[in-house]
């Protein structure tokens, strides 16, 4: 069975938030003082986060994402990745951290099944580190994906930056020299109008063609590949040591085959990022729907996916939810 939506698309890619919660304040995504936290009684529970799961999974959903907030900061969830890692047909069960509790929890998440980690780094530098993410936290960062690449049996780690204008440029040969030096995939990725301040311009946007070819000069790359479904351009270095990414959203939208869904952590189905409208599966699912009526309220929804995001475009909205509250 297979998940389409109006436009033909097949959707196999379910996003799925298990906090609000975060642990850093980074000034693309949530105001410094943080946001109104929601009631532990409005989150999903771990069985409900299974059992919604288990569903998407049944209508042909293959490839699933843990984020939040912050996910690591939602308590036991090494226990929760058990629960999803045992579920027939996950081809690709995978985690965004920002890798502040990775050094903690690292070797239990590998043991519970994530196939995958996406460690989100803005920045090698401390201060700079400190400015946008409003923490002193960066060596714990470091110190938590050198933990991770030392577990046995780890899958690909995959290092994101958030590439801002009068920020990045500092660090992008840095950053390049990390994906050369360490077996991690090093992705940049455009900053979008999903910051907490609301303040984000198209004049902020560091594109990731500008990137790449600052790479380029220094350390000469191959002609960039995106898989199909995929969200990044991959280019690798030319002496085959290693390769970096370019997730470009905004300059080089990718909505025509987009395969996405995203569940905030209170049970909310968003079809993009973008999304103005969300379909509410917690009430029901409260509320005694079975397993059937549950499936029907995502196709229903999923039927209805939007085309694309229109970021960019005069008249374009931003969705009243941040990105910490969406799920990365």
């Amino acid at each position: 069975m297979s998940l389409a939506d109006a436009h033909g698309r097949t959707i196999d890619d379910l996003r799925v938030s298990v906090v609000d919660r975060c642990n850093l304040r980074c000034t693309y995504c949530m105001p410094a003082d943080g946001l109104p936290w929601l009631d532990r009684s409005e989150i999903l529970s771990f069985e409900e986060i299974e059992r919604l799961v288990r569903v998407f999974v049944g209508l042909g959903v293959r490839t699933v994402r843990l984020t939040g907030g912050e996910p690591l900061v939602r308590k036991d969830f090494p226990v929760l990745a058990s629960m999803l890692s045992g579920i027939d047909g996950i081809e690709d069960l995978s985690v965004t951290t920002n890798g502040v509790l990775l050094e903690r929890d690292a070797a239990a998440l590998v043991a519970a099944g994530i196939d995958r980690f996406n460690v989100s780094l803005d920045s090698l530098e401390h201060e700079r580190f400190h400015q946008l993410t409003r923490r002193d936290e960066l060596d714990r960062v470091l110190r938590g994906l050198r933990t991770l690449g030392a577990q046995p049996g780890v899958g690909k780690i995959k290092v994101n930056c958030v590439a801002l204008r009068g920020v990045t440029e500092a660090e992008v040969i840095d950053f390049a020299e990390l994906a050369r030096r360490e077996p991690y995939e090093v992705r940049f990725i455009e900053f979008m109008p999903l910051d907490g301040d609301r303040s984000w311009r198209p004049e902020d946007v560091l594109t990731g063609e500008e990137i790449r070819a600052m790479i380029d000069e220094v350390f000469p790359l191959t002609d960039a590949v995106r898989p199909e479904h995929g969200t990044a351009k991959v280019c690798a270095f030319a002496d085959g040591r290693g390769s970096v990414g370019f997730i470009n959203p905004v300059s080089e939208p990718f909505c025509s085959d987009c395969n996405r869904l995203r569940l905030t952590a209170e049970g909310e189905l968003r079809t993009c990022l973008f999304s103005r409208r969300e379909t509410d599966l917690r009430a029901p699912m409260r509320a005694g729907a079975s397993d059937a009526e549950l499936a029907q309220l995502i196709e229903d929804a999923v039927w209805r996916k939007e085309l694309k995001h229109h970021v960019g475009e005069p008249g374009f909205v931003p969705p009243p939810r941040t990105m910490s509250q969406i799920g990365g």
